[in-house]
Order: structure tokens, then C-alpha cells, then sequence
């Protein structure tokens, strides 16, 4: 088998469960489980391993870790609209 298949799947399979996470997320009204610095973190870690998979050549993993960059950014954005909303209703 080749091996970039089973990087492939291995990618489905966790980007379905980012998003998946980014789901429930929009659907909690308060989003108050959730810290902005998970985001945050993940948009840096991500960053730096599409740079690192960049480097050594590996399709796979930049095209999975662009892609778990894209999860953060959304999560942090909605992550940040809806604590910023409770703050100015009071909450």
C-alpha cells in the first residue's frame, strides 16, 4: 500500500473530527468551555508545521496541516464573536 494513502485517510479522519469540534462549537451558545488560546495556539503549532512540512517535502502533511490552520482560524473567530458579544451584553 502506499504510504501517502494512509496519510491521506489518517488526515480525513482527523480533520472530520476538527471539524466535527468547530460544529459543536458554533451550536454552544455561550461558548464558555472553550479557551480562545486553544485556537490561538493551534493557528501557531499549524502554522509552523505547514512551514516544516514545506521544508521537507511532504504534500501530504502541508496540505493536512493548511487545512487544520483553516479549523483554527474559524474556531478562533467564532470562539471570539461570541465572547465578545457576551461582554457586551453584560455576561
Amino acid at each position: 500500500m502506499n504510504p501517502d494513502v494512509i496519510g491521506w485517510l489518517a488526515s480525513a479522519v482527523l480533520l472530520a473530527t476538527l471539524v466535527r469540534q468547530i460544529v459543536a462549537t458554533a451550536r454552544d451558545p455561550d461558548a464558555k468551555g472553550v479557551s480562545r488560546w486553544l485556537f490561538a495556539g493551534q493557528c501557531v503549532a499549524s502554522l509552523g508545521f505547514v512551514v516544516y512540512s514545506a521544508m521537507v517535502g511532504n504534500v501530504v502533511f502541508v496540505a493536512t496541516n493548511a487545512a487544520i490552520l483553516a479549523t483554527a482560524v474559524v474556531g478562533q473567530v467564532m470562539v471570539s464573536r461570541r465572547k465578545s458579544r457576551q461582554g457586551a451584553e453584560g455576561g
